[in-house]
């Protein structure tokens, strides 16, 4: 049931001080122990700089009622990362070794210590922070010494609960951490009551370890055993598409140009097919944005500013402006490539005209001029020839091509799931 006394209610400040860390640390690898339903790397997989997220628990039924929400969904084909997501649940218990979940760069324990047995703490710790060694972990925990001020609250706050510490144990055991394992330790929380916060402190109580600098790399841990030790059972591994895959970095890439090269072949005709001063080149705020992330945009925008600095140049070559301008070529417009490489999305994916070329040239759905400078793409009036032929085809019982066109479609979403 959710407490009245905090807002948003306090397991969602818990996960958001998590993607904070997140999002100022940038980790690479990340595994939450105690993943319970999988609500914490729900949110987590949409923060792409993680490239490894794992999860570990030990009731296996818990992980699979939502696991699947861990899929790939259609933008993430649509507009694949830069580098590949893969996600990795497992059912263990988090006393156990096991290396496949060594060399994390974060580890999250989100309340969890407090449902461990008192003697099964030591292992927990000699796991997480002598064999795993992770280079940051966050452990939260309840604090006891807030239990007073929740109502209606006697004995712990949670039937499976072994113990609750308060401040000073907590502190108490931390501190032991970052002896025997080399690492520091900064202390904080969430939830708190105005007036409070001094004496009484966070209703959950959250410890931010850092491997310490000064201690060199992680102390190495003996082992007791002879071979790779995986007593952890794989429940489920996804791995995201990504620009690295070079399939989907080519269908992504030609994708952005078709579209891009229709803009501005559409607003060129608009203005009666000879360009102009007052027109916006490129027109790159006509809504495609609005699918990317903050992140995305201002690396678009950045590519904008460069690109604008880079034609202030060129402006001082009176043909070099003129050669960019799309132009007529019998009932064909041609888009010269420079200027759809000028769109920031393509820019950001190819870098190069030269990148840009060889791309293209490789794929059938994309017509280029003889000398390979410019895109061809089909005027207005041949569009409407074109639809009065798919007219009269259906006027004369073209039922065949209907049904053709609709092959195509159901070919196209297939891919995409």
């Amino acid at each position: 049931m959710m407490n009245p006394l905090f807002s948003p209610p306090l397991y969602l400040q818990r996960y958001e001080f998590v993607i904070d860390f997140v999002n100022k640390n940038q980790p690479k690898k990340v595994v939450d122990l105690g993943c319970n339903d999988c609500a914490l790397l729900r949110m987590l997989k949409f923060h792409r700089v993680i490239e490894l997220l794992a999860g570990v628990d030990i009731k296996s039924d818990v992980i699979r009622k939502k696991m699947y929400a861990l899929a790939p969904i259609p933008i993430d084909y649509l507009q694949p990362g830069e580098s590949p997501l893969t996600i990795e649940l497992y059912q263990g218990s988090v006393t156990e070794r096991d290396s496949r979940i060594k060399g994390f760069d974060l580890v999250t324990s989100i309340e969890l210590i407090e449902h461990l047995q008192l003697e099964d703490v030591s292992r927990f710790t000699e796991v997480v922070f002598g064999y795993m060694a992770p280079v940051a972990a966050i452990i939260s925990t309840p604090n006891a010494d807030f239990n007073p001020l929740l109502p209606g609250l006697t004995g712990f706050r949670h039937y499976d609960h072994k113990f609750e510490w308060t401040q000073a144990q907590f502190h108490s055991w931390a501190l032991k951490v970052c002896r025997e394992f080399g690492y520091v330790v900064e202390f904080t929380g969430v939830g708190q009551i105005p007036g409070q916060e001094e004496s009484i402190g966070f209703c959950s109580q959250i410890g931010v370890f850092h491997r310490d600098r000064l201690e060199g790399d992680a102390p190495c841990q003996p082992s007791d055993v002879t071979k790779e030790h995986i007593p952890y059972r794989l429940l489920y591994k996804v791995v995201y598409p990504s620009l690295r895959d070079n399939n989907i970095f080519h269908r992504t890439l030609v994708n952005e140009v078709l579209f891009w090269a229709e803009t501005l072949r559409r607003e060129w005709v608009g203005l009666g097919g000879t360009g102009g001063e007052d027109s916006e080149w490129p027109p790159e705020r006509m809504g495609r944005e609005d699918h990317l992330n903050s992140g995305e945009q201002e690396q678009q925008m950045e590519c904008g500013r460069e690109l604008e600095a880079g034609y202030e140049e060129l402006d001082r070559t009176p043909v070099a402006r003129v050669n960019e301008e799309p132009y007529r070529e019998g009932l064909s417009v041609c888009v010269p490539l420079v200027r759809v490489l000028s769109c920031p999305r393509v820019q950001a994916l190819c870098g190069t005209i030269q990148r840009l070329k060889a791309v293209l040239l490789d794929d059938c759905r994309v017509q280029v001029t003889v000398d390979g400078t410019a895109m061809v793409l089909a005027d207005d009036e041949e569009d409407d020839d074109e639809d009065s032929e798919q007219d009269e085809d259906i006027d004369n019982g073209g039922i065949i091509h209907f049904l053709a066109r609709s092959e195509v479609n159901e070919d196209w979403e297939t891919e995409l799931v």
